[in-house]
């Protein structure tokens, strides 16, 4: 599983011109899940997330967790996170995990997520999103789950 996490002050994502979700401070996450993910791997994501000390405490320091400043997420699935870029100049996402598994996996995390934000807001899975934001700081942040919660043999 990739995530790209934004801290935000605010974010939203319409489809064909509605806004289907729309959050004020907290994450934006873009979420990809490759065909080895599993529950136990998105379980691990969403726990690393809800402990980041991200926000800025009284002296400005990043010290304050999502729940800690109740926060929002707005979670947006995102096969591309995926792509493969090695070969010739169109990316293959063969990495990508099938779109029933996707699926699955993105609603199951962004359930999870709901157990430590204030509020999460979801993208419409499959759909063509157009996604708005201002990122706050900027603070951007790359997860994967094979870095997070490598494999134990």
């Amino acid at each position: 599983m990739r995530i790209v996490l934004q801290r935000v002050a605010h974010a939203a994502v319409t489809v064909d011109g509605h806004e289907t979700g729309s959050i004020g401070k907290g994450f934006l996450l873009l979420l990809g899940v490759s065909d080895t993910d599993t529950e136990e791997v998105a379980d691990k994501m969403v726990d690393k997330i809800s402990r980041l000390r991200v926000f800025p405490d009284e002296n400005g320091k990043t010290n304050l967790s999502l729940s800690q400043v109740e926060g929002e997420i707005l979670v947006v699935s995102q096969f591309t996170l995926y792509a493969d870029c090695r070969k010739g100049n169109r990316p293959s996402f063969a990495g990508a995990g099938s779109p029933q598994l996707a699926n699955r996996l993105y609603e199951y995390a962004a359930a999870r997520f709901g157990t430590f934000a204030k509020r999460v807001q979801t993208g419409s899975f499959g759909a063509d999103m157009k996604v708005s934001l201002l990122n706050d700081g900027p603070f951007t942040l790359v997860l994967d789950s094979e870095t997070i919660c490598p494999a134990t043999t």
